[in-house]
C-alpha cells in the first residue's frame, strides 16, 4: 500500500462507516484499558477489605497526574500527525513520533522523580489517613514505573490510530488488559500478595503494552517510523504538540486537585455520619466516591474511545479544508456519545447498589454507594455532550476553547459547589455528603452550558474552508 493511500480514506469514506471503523477499536481499547483500574478495584475489594479499596481510591488523583503528562503528549502528538497527514507531509509526520517520544521521557523522568522522593507527602495530600496510607503506598511504590509504561504506550497507540493503524493499536491494548485480568487473581488470591499483587499484575501488563507499541513504530512495514532524522529535537514540534495536549493535560490535572479537596470534603461530612457508617465513616466515604467514579470513568472511556475515533478524522479534514465533513463527524460522534451516556445515566440510576457490590462486600459501603450512584451518573448524557466537545476543539488545534471546555465542569463549577452546597442541604435538615453528590449533578449542567455556548461561538469553523497554519507556527 503507497503511503498516502493509508489515510486517503479519512477524506473520501462515508463519514458513519470512517466514524464506525476508527471508533470501535478506540472504544474497545479504552474499554478493555481502563480494565487495569476496575480489575485492580473488583479484586481487591473482594480478597482485601474496605480499606484497600479506600487506599487505591486515594491513588486515583496521583496516577490521574501521571496520564495528564502522558495526554499533554500523547494527545497533541495523535492531534498535530492527524492535521499534517491532512497536508500530506510525511517527513513532519515523523519528525512529530520523534520529538512526542523524546517530550514523553522527559517529563516521565521528572514525574517519578518527585513521586518516589515525595511519596507520602503526596499521598497525605490528596486524602491518605492512617489506615488508608499504608495500601496507597504499597501500590504506588510498584506501579509507577508501570503508569510511565502507560503514558507511552498511550501516546504510541494513538499515534498508531491517527496513521492508519487502528485495529492494531486495539489489539496491543487489549492484550496488556487480558494480561492483568489472568495475572491480578494469581497475584492476589494464590500468591497472596494483596494490593501488592494488583500493582504488580499492573506494572506487567502495561511493560507488555509498551513493548509491543514500540516495536511497531521500529518495523520497516509501518507507515510512520522512527528515523534518525526525527530524533533532532525540534522546539515547534515541541511547542504545537504541547498546545494542542494542553486541554486534556488540563483537564486532568484539574480533576487530581478536585479530588484532592474532594476527598477532603468527603472525609469531613463523612465523618459527621459516623453513628450510622461506624468510627471509620469518613474513610467509607472516600472509598465510595472512589468506587462510583471507577464505574463513571468506564462509561467515560465509551466516550473517549468515540472522541479519539473522531480526532483523526476531524484533524484530517481540518487540515485538508474540508469542513463539511468536519461537521458531519461531529454531530455524528456528538449524537452516538450522547446515547451512550444516556445508557450509563440508566444503569446508574436502577442498578446502582449490583454496580457497587463488584467493587465491596463491605455492608456500609454499599449503602453509602446506592445513592451516590445515583447522583453521580444522572447526568451523563450532558456529559457525553461536553466531552464531545472538548475533544473536538484539541483535534482541530483549538486548545483555549477546549481547555475551557475541559475545565469548566470541575474548576469552574463543581469545586465551588463542594464547598457551597453541603452546608446549604445540612441547613435544611439533610446530610452534608448528599450536598456533595448534588454539587456533583450541578456542575455536569453547567459545564454542559458552557460547552454548548462554545460551540456556538466557534461555529465558523464548520462553515468555512478552514486552513491549516504553517509548519513553523
Amino acid at each position: 500500500m503507497n503511503e498516502l493511500d493509508r489515510t486517503k480514506e479519512l477524506e473520501t469514506k462515508g463519514i458513519g462507516a470512517l466514524l464506525l471503523a476508527y471508533a470501535l477499536p478506540s472504544v474497545i481499547s479504552q474499554v478493555i484499558a481502563s480494565i487495569y483500574n476496575i480489575a485492580d478495584r473488583i479484586f481487591i475489594g473482594q480478597g482485601v477489605d474496605a480499606m484497600a479499596i479506600a487506599g487505591l481510591a486515594i491513588t486515583l488523583p496521583v496516577m490521574n497526574i501521571i496520564h495528564a503528562f502522558g495526554s499533554l503528549v500523547g494527545a497533541g502528538s495523535a492531534a498535530r500527525m492527524s492535521i499534517v497527514l491532512g497536508k500530506k507531509d510525511i517527513n513532519w509526520a515523523e519528525n512529530i513520533l520523534g520529538n512526542s517520544l523524546l517530550l514523553t521521557f522527559f517529563f516521565g523522568a521528572i514525574f517519578l522523580s518527585i513521586c518516589y522522593g515525595f511519596l507520602d507527602g503526596i499521598l497525605g495530600l490528596f486524602g491518605a489517613s492512617e489506615l488508608t496510607l499504608q495500601y496507597a503506598r504499597t501500590y504506588m511504590l510498584i506501579v509507577l514505573p508501570g503508569m510511565f509504561l502507560t503514558t507511552l504506550t498511550f501516546n504510541l497507540t494513538g499515534l498508531m490510530r491517527a496513521t492508519g493503524y487502528p485495529v492494531k493499536s486495539m489489539f496491543i491494548l487489549v492484550g496488556g488488559a487480558v494480561l492483568n485480568m489472568i495475572l491480578d487473581p494469581i497475584f492476589i488470591f494464590v500468591c497472596h500478595w494483596g494490593i501488592a499483587g494488583a500493582a504488580w499484575a499492573t506494572t506487567i501488563s502495561m511493560a507488555s503494552t509498551a513493548v509491543a507499541a514500540i516495536i511497531h513504530f521500529c518495523k520497516k512495514s509501518s507507515f510512520i517510523r522512527f528515523r534518525r532524522h526525527a530524533w533532532k529535537p525540534r522546539f515547534y514540534i515541541f511547542k504545537n504538540i504541547l498546545l494542542i495536549g494542553i486541554s486534556p493535560f488540563s483537564m486532568n490535572v484539574a480533576a487530581s486537585a478536585v479530588v484532592a479537596m474532594l476527598n477532603s470534603q468527603l472525609l469531613r461530612y463523612g465523618a459527621e455520619l459516623s453513628g450510622v457508617y461506624g468510627e471509620h465513616a469518613g474513610d467509607l466515604a472516600v472509598g465510595t466516591y472512589g468506587v462510583c467514579n471507577t464505574f463513571c470513568s468506564f462509561i467515560v472511556m465509551f466516550i473517549i474511545g468515540i472522541c479519539q475515533g473522531m480526532q483523526p478524522i476531524a484533524g484530517y479534514n481540518y487540515g485538508a479544508g474540508h469542513s463539511d465533513r468536519l461537521k458531519g463527524v461531529l454531530i455524528l460522534a456528538t449524537k452516538v456519545n450522547v446515547l451512550v451516556g444516556s445508557v450509563g445515566a440508566f444503569l446508574g440510576l436502577v442498578f446502582p447498589t449490583a454496580l457497587a457490590s463488584m467493587f465491596t462486600r463491605d455492608v456500609n459501603m454499599l449503602q453509602m454507594c446506592t445513592p451516590a450512584m445515583r447522583y453521580m451518573l444522572v447526568m451523563f448524557p450532558l456529559i457525553g455532550f461536553t466531552i464531545t466537545n472538548s475533544h473536538f476543539f484539541q483535534s482541530i488545534d483549538k486548545p483555549w476553547v477546549a481547555i475551557t471546555t475541559s475545565l469548566s465542569r470541575q474548576v469552574l463549577f463543581l469545586l465551588p459547589m463542594i464547598y457551597i452546597i453541603p452546608p446549604i442541604v445540612a441547613a435544611l435538615g439533610g446530610q452534608g455528603l448528599t450536598g456533595i453528590w448534588i454539587s456533583v449533578v450541578i456542575s455536569d449542567i453547567m459545564g454542559a452550558l458552557l460547552a454548548a455556548i462554545l460551540l456556538y461561538s466557534q461555529r465558523y469553523v464548520l462553515k468555512n474552508n478552514v486552513t491549516l497554519r504553517t509548519e513553523n507556527n
